[in-house]
């Protein structure tokens, strides 16, 4: 049977089923398990074995230890995507930001040594989704300004904008723009947001930052209001090449 037949017989989406059977962005029920077996014709002691390590499981996704630093929502969506098209305002984006631009960051905002560390920890964690061998497509919008708010600490801006040039021209799946000051007010001054894609039959979605908790948005119409503003960013922005440029002369002139 295909996804589709099996998700047409049990009146479900197709996007949910991949979900399940992939293990990324959905962990299946009891009864939803239950029915998957009445469909396979799975009986007897070997259905009662299934539906028995599905009652003892208590294996969670890595990023559920780090919720008090992250949202869960958001990374275990970033997981299961195969396209990420990213701007985060006066900040880098969390999957470009080296350690010590992370670490800066969380005490910026509050955090105690202990939370700064498990930051840390976590946004190196879901940087792994940029290692080769991922089918991860990413692209990311850069405010020159994100990096310029730390030039008091050559150190950093030199190490963040090498983190950046290493990125970008270590693997074709990943691109990046940066927007100068100079374009002035642009879009993007609404807010931060990422824009995610999945397989087929997936729905995409965008997740917009706000000050108390970003937010999941699956309305169509909002996503595509979202990929208009991109649009725009990555039309005003300084070509991939000319990106790459930039940021190798900041880190040298530092």
């Amino acid at each position: 049977m295909t996804l589709n037949d099996v998700a047409e017989e049990l009146e479900w989406s197709p996007a949910k089923l991949g979900h399940i059977e992939t293990g990324i962005r959905k962990w299946p029920s009891v009864m939803e398990v239950s029915a998957l077996l009445r469909l396979y014709g799975v009986t007897g002691g070997q259905r009662e074995a299934v539906l028995t390590l599905v009652r003892e499981s208590r294996l969670r996704p890595w990023w559920t230890e780090y919720e008090d630093v992250l949202s869960s929502a958001y990374v275990g969506n970033e997981a299961g995507a195969v396209s990420l098209r990213t701007y985060a305002g006066i900040l880098v984006p969390d999957l470009l930001q080296t350690p010590d631009y992370t670490a800066t960051l969380a005490r910026a905002l509050g955090h105690g040594e202990q939370a700064v560390e498990r930051m840390v920890a976590a946004y190196l964690k879901r940087q792994e989704i940029l290692d080769p061998g991922s089918p991860l497509r990413y692209h990311a919008v850069v405010e020159e300004d994100a990096l310029q708010r730390v030039s008091a600490d050559l150190g950093l801006l030199r190490a963040q904008a090498g983190r950046i040039v290493e990125l970008a021209t270590g693997s074709e799946r990943v691109t990046v723009q940066l927007l100068p000051t100079s374009a002035g007010p642009h879009p993007g001054l609404a807010g931060p947001f990422s824009v995610l894609e999945f397989e087929e039959d997936e729905a995409d979605l965008a997740y917009v930052e706000a000050t108390q908790g970003g937010r999941i948005v699956e309305s169509e119409d909002a996503v595509r209001s979202c990929r208009r503003v991109w649009d725009d960013l990555t039309r005003i922005a300084a070509s991939p090449q000319a990106t790459v440029g930039i940021l190798r002369r900041m880190a040298l002139l530092t």
